[in-house]
């Protein structure tokens, strides 16, 4: 998905929606704060997204925007519907999103995470698939390992749940030297 692509799916969404802002959480958010970046972050066809203030309306972007839709269909990427719930971030993570508003979203406000509350989103979750995206996020030097290690006190987690996300990060440390990548200390 491109940050073109992510602006008209903000503009359908409030279209679909009748709303103003949404959030954009998941691996698409970070084209809020990189709109253009290495191709390995963009590999992905759906954007994560839900009305702010209106969340339970996240159903109707799903039905016409979704996998499967006609707009699917149309344009070869599409709109997941998900809740506030879907990612785990830390405290004041809405304070540090990205705006993205222009005229190719008709005036409607996406927030995009920041990257580092992405990378933390996706510690937190701790699914397989987000191991080789959260590499290249410390590879590309996107996320310092120890500001993310920071920030796992802030993560609305118990202890044992911190302690798996810290092992977690300090493995794509590694794994990510291991693969070449030049990662900064942490």
């Amino acid at each position: 998905m491109t940050r073109e692509e992510l602006e008209h799916l903000i503009r359908a969404s409030g279209e679909v929606t009748d709303q103003y802002e949404f959030v954009i959480v998941g691996s698409q958010s970070m084209l809020g704060p990189v709109p253009n970046p290495e191709a390995v972050f963009t590999m992905s066809a759906e954007a994560d997204i839900y009305p702010l203030h209106a969340p339970e309306l996240a159903d109707k972007i799903e039905g016409a925007l979704g996998e499967g839709s006609q707009f699917h269909e149309t344009y070869g990427y599409y709109a997941q519907g998900v809740g506030p719930e879907t990612a785990v971030l830390p405290v004041g993570w809405m304070k540090r999103v990205h705006r993205v508003q222009n005229a190719a979203t008709n005036d409607r406000v996406g927030y995009c995470l920041d990257v580092l509350d992405l990378f933390m989103s996706k510690a937190a979750a701790g699914r397989d698939k987000d191991r080789e995206f959260c590499m290249a996020l410390l590879g590309h030097g996107y996320v310092e390992p120890a500001r993310a290690l920071a920030l796992v006190v802030d993560m609305p987690l118990d202890d044992a749940q911190q302690r798996r996300v810290r092992a977690s990060i300090r493995r794509w440390v590694k794994a990510a030297r291991d693969a070449g990548y030049e990662v900064a200390d942490g």
